[in-house]
């Protein structure tokens, strides 16, 4: 028989240890997380429940009009009003604020960190397993450390879902400045900028495109994961569709899943219309 020697080893456990040090030495940093996330998240879904239902689809119509055409921007506000028609407006509000605060903490944190990684190839080198780790790594796998530093709730599924969509922001953000046309570079460089002078107004107005579309992906995969964080007690469609599971109750499903799919449709439209006009803009100077 192949079975395999009676050789054992122990990683998960030096892991564990490893985890209960940072939550024991770092309880004070994970606090301050939690209360800076909860209140992002509190504060979106405040200001969007505050907002009457048809100001709402009116944005909608305008964001879809400005950025596609008039046509996408009547399809989008009927979708947003059939969301409506399901009972699910609250839910929806609170799905987009999840992800709303998911993708500002991304591009805080990636914009830079993908920045850093085109200047220096050490910091790259070091970065680019990391990455590939996150976006290898099975979704469910993030929940685990995101409940046991945050507990139950929206927070975790923020940390959970910062992990998964994270990635594309950094990676493009690198590959957009690497790809900066070298000439306009020493053009800049002939005329005495300093470095941050040349990426501030010469380096980012370039690679502006291929960072929104970065945006793109990370807001794309953030919105994915809103079902996989209901599991860890994310509100807002998700969890509808994960009690639509365990009901087995077609039509809620149907109705939050279709919800979510209008949604998506939604964000990725205006954020590569966003996209589009940055590069056409950039063609034009």
């Amino acid at each position: 028989m192949g079975n395999f020697p009676d050789i054992q080893s122990n990683i998960g456990s030096y892991v564990e240890k490893f985890v209960n040090l940072l939550d024991e030495s770092l309880e004070g940093l994970f606090d301050f997380i939690f209360f800076i996330a909860s209140n992002i998240i509190n504060g979106f879904e405040g200001l969007l429940v505050s907002l009457p239902w048809w100001l709402f689809i009116l944005l909608i119509f305008f964001l879809g009009w400005y950025f596609k055409s008039v046509f996408s921007g009547v399809l989008y506000a009927f979708f947003m009003f059939l969301v409506g028609t399901f009972d699910l407006w609250a839910e929806m509000m609170m799905t987009i604020s999840v992800v709303l605060t998911a993708v500002l903490i991304c591009l805080v944190l990636g914009i830079p960190l993908g920045v850093w990684m085109a200047f220096s190839k050490r910091f790259s080198t070091i970065m680019r397993p990391i990455l590939d780790a996150m976006q290898t790594m099975p979704s469910f796998v993030y929940l685990i450390p995101a409940v046991f530093f945050f507990g139950l709730g929206n927070v975790s599924a923020i940390f959970a879902t910062l992990i998964y969509a994270l990635p594309p922001v950094i990676r493009l953000t690198e590959l957009a400045i690497r790809g900066v046309d070298p000439e306009v570079i020493e053009s800049a460089q002939s005329f005495g900028s300093s470095r941050w002078q040349m990426l501030k107004k010469v380096q980012l107005p370039q690679a502006l495109p291929t960072i929104m579309a970065g945006v793109n992906q990370t807001t794309m995969m953030a919105l994915a994961m809103v079902v996989i964080a209901s599991m860890v007690g994310a509100k807002g469609l998700g969890e509808q569709v994960l009690i639509s599971i365990q009901r087995i109750d077609i039509s809620l499903g149907f109705e939050a899943g279709i919800s979510i799919v209008f949604l998506a449709i939604i964000i990725d439209r205006v954020t590569s219309g966003v996209a589009e006009r940055f590069q056409k803009h950039r063609r034009v100077k």
